[in-house]
């Protein structure tokens, strides 16, 4: 909870909001607010089949952690490198249940105050002069009006508590630190939070919960074990392609299985700083198209790197690999 002043205690919070990287969020989904949900899906399998219409392909163990987490109300936990697809879970999610998707992305120092909810301080300072300039002066009755649900701006964690239905994605909870962290284990165990001013608000409906991690720290596990959890993997070249397949259709079938290929064969590479994801894989194939190519050439992979590699030193170290050989290697990548 939290005192008019901001300052915060477990169960809740206000203050400014501080969005040094987007750190609130509301995505339209296919849905809005308030508006009934698509039937959860009645099997794993179905699930499966409903997310590879929106373009994301599951394999048997996430959809049936994405099953059982409709199922049971339980958050999702997605851990994996970056670029594997875990974001793009919520989206799909959201897709497949015709709901609203609020995003919080996480970050170093975020809090309760910046997560939750807010007062509207400027539209309060409006109707407290209002008021005097009407001659009203019942302190108490200015209090309850100052204080309640109109001027309080609910922030993700309360605007998933109020949406139903909907799926809160809390991205990188990893980049968050462990106060943080316990306030999340309490608030996901009851879905409610108290506003000292205005009581308990509760979830009618508990919303779908999706948490991921990059794995640039180990998160607690009493969070953890409050959720459904899943590792998330670079896929192998026939999955892979699939997706690339999938996400880019006009893209060649000899220039999705040469890039396809090339990646998996950099990402092989243990010298790398930061191997390359399934989102560069498609990013790379998409620009590739882009410029009008229909296979590719090691000058092309070469001035292209930059779609694929972040890093300057990675960029540096392909130059250096006989990317001929490798576009030779994968000139013989067919999907099954």
């Amino acid at each position: 909870m939290a005192d008019r002043a901001g300052r915060v205690s477990p169960g809740g919070g206000i203050g400014v909001p501080s969005d040094p990287g987007r750190a609130a969020g509301r995505e339209p989904s296919g849905a809005a607010a308030g508006q009934a949900p698509s039937a959860i899906p009645e099997s794993p399998e179905s699930l499966k089949s409903r997310l590879r219409a929106t373009g994301y392909l599951v394999d048997d163990g996430l959809a049936i952690a994405c099953y059982l987490a409709l199922r049971l109300h339980r958050p999702v936990f997605c851990e994996g490198d970056a670029g594997t697809g875990k974001t793009a879970l919520a989206s799909a999610l959201a897709q497949v249940l015709e709901a609203p998707l609020i995003r919080l992305q996480c970050y170093e120092g975020i809090d309760a105050a910046q997560a939750l909810y807010d007062w509207d301080f400027p539209r309060q300072l409006l109707h407290l002069r209002a008021a005097e300039a009407a001659g009203i002066s019942d302190v108490e009755r200015l209090e309850s009006e100052l204080y309640s649900r109109r001027f309080l701006l609910a922030r993700p964690l309360l605007q998933a508590l109020e949406t139903q239905p909907c799926v809160l994605l809390i991205d990188e909870i990893d980049r968050a630190d462990d106060e943080f962290e316990a306030f999340l284990l309490e608030l996901l165990s009851e879905y409610s939070v108290t506003v000292p001013e205005l009581g308990t608000l509760r979830a009618q409906s508990p919303p779908v919960v999706v948490l991921t991690s990059n794995r640039t720290r180990e998160v607690h596990d009493a969070l953890k074990r409050r959720c459904l959890y899943h590792w998330f993997d670079h896929p192998d070249f026939e999955r892979e392609l699939a997706i690339v397949r999938r996400r880019q259709p006009q893209v060649t079938e000899r220039l999705a299985a040469q890039v396809t290929a090339v990646v998996q064969a950099l990402r092989a590479d243990e010298d790398l700083l930061k191997p390359p994801g399934v989102a560069e894989t498609i990013d790379w194939a998409e620009a590739l198209d882009a410029l009008g190519a229909t296979e590719l050439d090691a000058e092309l992979a070469v001035a292209t790197l930059g779609s694929v590699l972040k890093y300057r030193e990675d960029a540096e170290r392909a130059r250096s690999l006989d990317l001929s050989e490798l576009l030779a290697a994968a000139g013989g990548a067919r999907p099954r």
